[in-house]
């Protein structure tokens, strides 16, 4: 049975290309889990042991996010590495939803990118204490210091070294801990000999300097150190350790580490900073809503063995056994042969097979805990699914889900693939939220979308080689979404007379940009009706004809957003009113009074950053705004310079052919969803013109 005391559910999270896949290689091996240390774009062609996926090996990059369990110093440590590429954000969320800790990973040349600050939003959003590791160390242009500030001054993290560099690029030799003040070499042909020794020459000073700006950190958080600090005494490595520990816990300080991965130098200490400064299943508050008759009220799990189990399943995945869905127990525990429930269908289950994962092996086991993350066989749900033992009526929060931006028109291109074809558009949809799978009626054509171009290129390659289906596929569309202006007040009567009883419904109202939205909040019902002029069944007819309708704007037929409708008048008639009536009359009041309120397309604007040599930063100024760029950020740093722009994602397609042209093929680019804008009105009347004559997206 696990020790909780001893266990730690950890991510390990980056910007892409940061070399997160290619540290957790090197903690499987530190940790014994492997014996031979494998590339992410190794000669061997076999790939790094997290990335099972065989387009994971040929592309170099994470797509799933990959679990894992290690043992180091006499702790049992879960592990989920994730993609850094913005398409897969998605399990990022599903990872950190369900983690106690994690490791933020940053390039020690270009330190604080666009996705490390997507990441850390997503650690906010989750309440998820973190580490920093600085990787990348011995390359041209590493800078620890640099990048610890830009952790501080963009991020805006309490970030404090507890380890600093020894040398840096070609001379980085090893790390100075600056709790024990001791140097830590990595000997051995994979590093695997820490070994250590008293501060190098010329280190003296630099080490005092930076042990005080870590006590005086930490002193921020006890008085006994404060007044040590102030009056010039020792502060030893053990009164320090616990006071780190609550202070990271408690998101308010996060220990930073530096190091190269692949010149195996530096992971031993960080993985000591897991065990030390993150939490255990115990030190994190984890809540469920639980569900009494009609009421709902919010409970504290308590990571307890002997309590009603609650868990929730945050992947899903189709193995060679079927369908893999992986668990994580907050409280109670799981034992093969056990009955648990969906929260969400009320379907009962037989736990049949129980594993752990590592990658895409498995072990199988007897039980598992409250506290821990383990996979199942053979259960059929979506991700985001709660499952109890039916004690309780228990239902955790959903992760956040991010909205596509782009879609294709996609069909097989044999009818006989049809089959298989349905097949992994379902498995897929279910797999991941963020993948849109829905038929459009009118061009009888299937639409998919997806966060962008690779996420729906990837989808496409996987259903070619996982099920065979060749698929010819349209051209790739914006997501573009409608909203108004101002506010404007309707009325509506919709009167139908057939023979025998007729149709009536009269409703007024105000359609009006949705004030003070929350978070993922784009549509709001207001009933305002009081005297029973409208009788209550068919209140409900109104808002559900609304919703109906802001599914097709007036302007180009996509989804309109951000609007509040209030109902507060109309009428009824005692035969003739009717739950359809209602709906009619809801639907054309909502297109009649959006064409008077100054309708609106809106697009996706998208963050793009592109890193190039600073001869081409004119060059690449110039190609963004050619595209209706606005330059928002422009960083130099050996050499190198960082553009940031946002771009309407309609002018980013075929973006990488001219800047590998503009930059002789040494810039690259990275792009994710801002926010939605409006388009400029000579573009919107191009939309309209475009989206007149066609079925609607």
């Amino acid at each position: 049975m696990l020790d909780l005391a001893t266990t730690r559910n950890i991510g390990i999270s980056a910007h892409i290309d940061s070399g997160k896949t290619t540290l957790t290689e090197r903690i499987l091996f530190y940790t014994g889990k492997i014996h031979k240390i494998e590339e992410v774009r190794g000669k061997s062609g076999v790939g790094a042991t997290m990335d099972s996926m065989e387009l994971e090996r040929e592309r170099g990059i994470t797509i799933q996010s990959a679990a894992t369990h290690v043992t180091w110093a006499n702790h049992h440590v879960n592990i989920i590495d994730t993609p850094g590429h913005v398409d897969f954000t998605i399990e990022v969320e599903r990872a950190l939803s369900v983690l106690d800790g994690a490791i933020l990973v940053l390039c020690g040349v270009a330190g604080v990118q666009s996705q490390s600050l997507t990441v850390d939003r997503q650690m906010r959003r989750y309440n998820v204490p973190r580490l920093a590791f600085i990787n990348k160390m011995d390359r041209s242009g590493a800078d620890a210091y640099r990048v610890h500030e830009a952790l501080r001054s963009k991020l805006k993290l309490n970030a404090v070294m507890v380890n600093i560099p020894i040398g840096a690029e070609d001379q980085f030799e090893g790390v100075i801990d600056l709790l024990s003040r001791k140097a830590l070499y990595f000997d051995g042909g994979n590093g695997e000999h820490v070994r250590e020794a008293d501060i190098p020459e010329g280190y003296a000073d630099k080490v005092e300097e930076w042990r005080s700006k870590l006590v005086e950190a930490v002193a921020d958080f006890d008085d006994s150190i404060m007044e040590k600090f102030l009056e010039g005494q020792e502060v030893t490595e053990a009164e320090m350790l616990p006071i780190i520990r609550k202070a990271t816990i408690e998101l308010k300080f996060v220990p930073v580490y530096c190091g190269s991965a692949y010149k195996n130098k530096g992971v031993q200490p960080m993985l000591d900073g897991v065990t030390r400064f993150l939490p255990d299943p115990t030190e994190v508050v984890n809540k469920a809503f639980e569900r009494v008759g009609t009421t709902e009220s919010e409970v504290v799990l308590e990571t307890k063995n002997d309590l009603p189990m609650c868990s929730l399943a945050f992947k899903l995945e189709d193995g060679r056994f079927g369908q893999l869905t992986y668990l994580r127990i907050y409280q109670g525990s799981v034992k093969k042969g056990d009955s648990i429930y969906n929260a969400r269908t009320q379907q009962k289950n037989k736990v049949g097979r129980l594993v752990r994962m590592h990658a895409d092996k498995m072990e199988e086991i007897e039980e598992a805990t409250a506290g821990d993350i383990c996979a199942l066989f053979g259960i059929d749900c979506a991700a985001g699914d709660t499952f109890t033992d039916g004690q309780r009526a228990y239902s955790l929060r959903s992760m956040f889900v991010p909205e596509a931006v782009i879609f294709y028109a996609v069909k097989p291109k044999d009818n006989a693939m049809l089959s298989n074809f349905s097949k992994a558009l379902n498995r897929f949809s279910k797999e991941d939220p963020t993948f849109k799978v829905r038929r459009d009626e009118e061009s009888a054509e299937t639409i998919i979308a997806g966060m962008g171009e690779l996420h729906l290129e990837v989808y496409i390659e996987r259903m070619r080689r996982e099920y065979k289906v060749e698929t010819v596929v349209g051209e790739p569309q914006v997501a573009y979404r409608e909203t108004i202006g101002k506010e404007v007040t309707y009325e509506y009567i919709h009167r139908k007379q057939t023979g025998g009883s007729g149709q009536y419904a009269k409703i007024g109202g105000a359609m009006r940009p949705l004030p003070d939205p929350q978070p993922g909040e784009h549509y709001r019902f207001l009933d305002k009706i009081v005297g029973g002029i409208i009788p209550r069944e068919f209140i409900p007819s109104v808002d559900h004809g609304f919703q109906i309708a802001k599914e097709r704007g007036v302007l180009i037929g996509f989804p309109v957003v951000d609007i509040e409708m209030e109902l507060n008048d109309g009428s009824f008639h005692q035969v003739d009113s009717s739950d359809i009536a209602f709906q009619i009359a809801a639907r054309a009041a909502f297109k009649e009074a959006m064409r008077k309120a100054d309708p609106v397309v809106l697009e996706p604007m998208m963050r793009v950053e592109v890193e190039t040599p600073e001869e081409f930063q004119g060059a690449v100024q110039t190609t963004l705004i050619r595209r209706r760029g606005v330059i928002v950020g422009s960083e130099g740093h050996a050499g190198s310079n960082a553009v940031e722009a946002l771009v309407p994602l309609a002018e980013m397609f075929a973006y990488s052919n001219e800047l590998r042209s503009a930059t002789q093929g040494k810039a690259e680019y990275t792009m994710e969803f801002e926010r939605y804008a409006p388009v400029p009105r000579s573009i919107q009347e191009q939309l309209m013109i475009k989206y007149k004559d066609r079925p609607k997206g």
